[in-house]
């Protein structure tokens, strides 16, 4: 049974931090490219960052200089640490893991960046 478990979500003023963390049951973490992706309601899900087994991890615009993606294949877990925060960054945080034709999904994990 393949499980994908988010944490380290929840609210942050504008400019602070928050670290993401996808602890990650019933695959072979280390071959399987990680992403992360977010949502707000009523608007379709879009990529964050992800980052392959091999190669470069790659960012949107959005976040590039203010987000890192990084894994650790022996803890089965991917991160995304998040600097800088603004409050168009409020969404909630879905981890992802892709092999072939494998596509799974975590449940999500609510980040809010407010005043």
């Amino acid at each position: 049974q393949v499980q994908l478990v988010e944490s380290g979500g929840g609210l942050v003023q504008p400019g602070g931090s928050l670290r993401l963390s996808c602890a990650a049951s019933g695959i072979i973490f280390r071959f399987y490219t990680m992403g992360w992706y977010r949502q707000v309601s009523g608007k379709q899900r879009e990529l964050v960052a992800t980052m392959p087994r091999v190669g470069n991890t790659n960012y949107a615009d959005s976040v590039k200089g203010r987000f890192t993606i990084s894994r650790d294949n022996a803890k089965n877990t991917l991160y995304l640490q998040m600097n800088s925060l603004k409050s168009e960054d409020t969404a909630v945080y879905y981890c992802n893991a892709r092999y072939v034709t494998d596509d799974y999904w975590g449940q999500g994990t609510q980040v809010t960046v407010s005043s």
